[in-house]
């Protein structure tokens, strides 16, 4: 990757994303919405002695989910317009190459991430009440990694789909079964062996346990410092493929 030309492409997909109103809003009214609603589900729900709040246990889990479907969606549309529309095809014929486009688009997207996570924190934890036994910068470090994660795999499988409908169409296969099976509804000890198994070779397996470590302990825990490594190198994982399997356009 050449650094120049990495930093031109994160400039110019920050520019795009600043003129987009749309996108902006979704990036970063939704999640701080979504978890106000959730705060009114589970505002009546009795919670059993030494138990944390229902609230507190799903929140602090979906200030990681929130973030990876969003950014997963955004960005597979954003790579299929780019193909579509020929910018792409025009864009590799100068020096910059794959990495360089891959990387840009998952480091201005982690920008935005940043920016998203850190409104969807405040709001939970200032004004929803957020409570959780480790440090809210942990929570948003973990946020910002599971962003960035739903960014490169939406950008690893924008190079599947011709139409923007077919990229939405990745969501249940890519997006739906993590969500299932990250431990979030079942434990994932407590799985079938072979669901278990599954669980094991998905990245937001481990974001999720992240932030659960996060919510019962006060300190930083060696188990969510090798889950944040695992998701991290997901995310690079998922770069390196999304730029192999890049085409420059739609036919």
């Amino acid at each position: 990757m050449n650094g120049r030309i990495l930093a031109a492409t994160v400039v110019r997909v920050l520019r795009q994303l600043r003129h987009d109103r749309r996108t902006v809003a979704l990036l970063v009214v939704v999640p701080a919405v979504l978890l106000t609603l959730l705060d009114f589900m589970y505002a009546d729900q009795p919670v059993p002695p030494g138990q944390p709040a229902t609230f507190d246990r799903v929140a602090l889990v979906m200030l990681g989910v929130f973030p990876f479907v969003i950014m997963f969606l955004v960005t597979s549309i954003a790579m299929l317009r780019e193909r579509t529309s020929g910018t792409l095809e025009r864009l590799l014929t100068t020096p910059l190459r794959r990495l360089d486009l891959l990387f840009g688009y998952g480091i201005a997207f982690g920008l935005a991430a940043v920016v998203q996570a850190g409104v969807a924190a405040g709001v939970a934890y200032w004004f929803l009440d957020l409570d959780t036994a480790g440090s809210p910068a942990l929570v948003l470090l973990i946020a910002v990694v599971d962003a960035v994660l739903g960014v490169a795999l939406g950008l690893f499988c924008s190079a599947f789909a011709r139409t923007e409908f077919q990229a939405v169409q990745f969501m249940p296969v890519v997006v739906i079964p993590q969500l299932l099976l990250c431990g979030l509804f079942v434990p994932r000890d407590q799985m079938a062996g072979w669901l278990q198994a599954v669980s094991d070779v998905l990245p937001l397996s481990y974001a999720v346990e992240a932030l659960q470590e996060v919510g019962a302990n006060a300190e930083p825990t060696g188990t969510m410092w090798r889950d944040l490594a695992i998701v991290s190198g997901a995310v690079v994982v998922a770069l390196v493929l999304a730029a192999a399997t890049l085409r420059r356009r739609t036919a």
